[in-house]
């Protein structure tokens, strides 16, 4: 019963954490195009999250007449549902938590999360969000072959599926030791939460807002939370692979730190960088990403073959 209370309780965190995120993310692309952000609701404008989701679940909701129905309600709770479930992971210091292929689970669940964009796009039988969600399955499956090669080379190092003891057993955080590996993960996990600047689903200035383009109410709100939840569950599993360490005291204060320091890096890049073309994108990945990260398993492999 304790388990599953904490279970919940996560989530809720989750939630409120995903909504002052937002307004974290407003605040800092605000200081860097030399402005003040958002400030005007209240204390220093905390409450903004609130009014926002007050305002987006009190508008009218409306549909497109010729949407396949039960798929363009269902797909953003099912995006956002899969977003949150990501969070079960969660390497806990309790050992009732512990999870012993959770590594796998994750590669599962970011591969199912393609589905809500695929589908969100289809069934609203629009032509922009169509092309938005091809372009978006397209980029997303390709980031992932690399993405999933980075993965396995670094689950031969560590010789285990579970998080919680990729977690503890790094003295040296890998980053420092393989940092061209973290650079392409880092892009990787960029391209695969449709940040800039591998935005081109919602491209504005081609596809209107790309995949989502026909959603509004509380649908929109959930494709938006779904977003930004993905985006603090990659900086989670980033945290564990590439910057932890084994300090087994305050590890959750640590490793919130850390969530903090890469969702804030998701952040800079969109303050940053400009869109780059589609054709880019693909052979950035296909031509780069992908041959690096086999030669990296390989590594892994002999190495481990070596040592042995």
């Amino acid at each position: 019963m304790l388990n599953f209370t904490l279970i919940l309780l996560t989530y809720f965190m989750i939630l409120i954490s995903m909504a002052f995120f937002t307004l974290l993310e407003r605040k800092i692309l605000g200081y860097i195009q030399l402005r003040k952000g958002p400030n005007k609701i209240s204390l220093m404008g905390i409450p903004l999250p609130f009014a926002d989701a007050i305002k987006l679940f009190c508008k009218e909701y409306s549909k497109m007449m010729k949407a396949n129905l039960y798929l363009f309600i269902f797909m953003p709770v099912f995006n956002l549902t899969m977003a949150i479930f990501m969070w079960i992971l969660y390497p806990y210091s309790s050992p009732s938590f512990f999870f012993i292929y959770s590594t796998l689970m994750f590669i599962c669940i970011s591969s199912i999360s393609i589905y809500p964009l695929m589908l969100s796009g289809w069934s609203s039988n629009s032509k922009y969000a169509l092309i938005g969600a091809i372009r978006g399955v397209a980029q997303t499956i390709s980031y992932e072959v690399s993405m999933s090669f980075l993965i396995f080379s670094l689950l031969i190092i560590f010789s285990t599926f579970s998080l919680l003891k990729i977690s503890f057993n790094q003295f040296t955080p890998i980053m420092t030791l393989f940092p061209f590996l973290f650079l392409i993960w880092i892009s990787s996990i960029l391209a695969e939460t449709n940040r800039t600047p591998f935005d081109l689903s919602e491209g504005e200035s081609e596809l209107v807002s790309g995949f989502n383009v026909e959603y509004s109410s509380n649908s929109f709100a959930f494709i938006f939370m779904a977003e930004y939840t993905n985006i603090l569950s990659l900086s989670l599993i980033s945290s564990i692979f590439f910057i932890s360490s084994n300090l087994m005291i305050f590890q959750d204060i640590f490793m919130s730190f850390k969530i903090i320091m890469v969702a804030i890096f998701f952040i800079w890049t969109r303050g940053t960088f400009p869109r780059i073309r589609y054709d880019f994108l693909m052979n950035l990945t296909w031509k780069f990403f992908l041959p690096i990260s086999i030669m990296s398993m390989t590594f892994s492999l002999s190495m481990i073959f070596f040592i042995n």
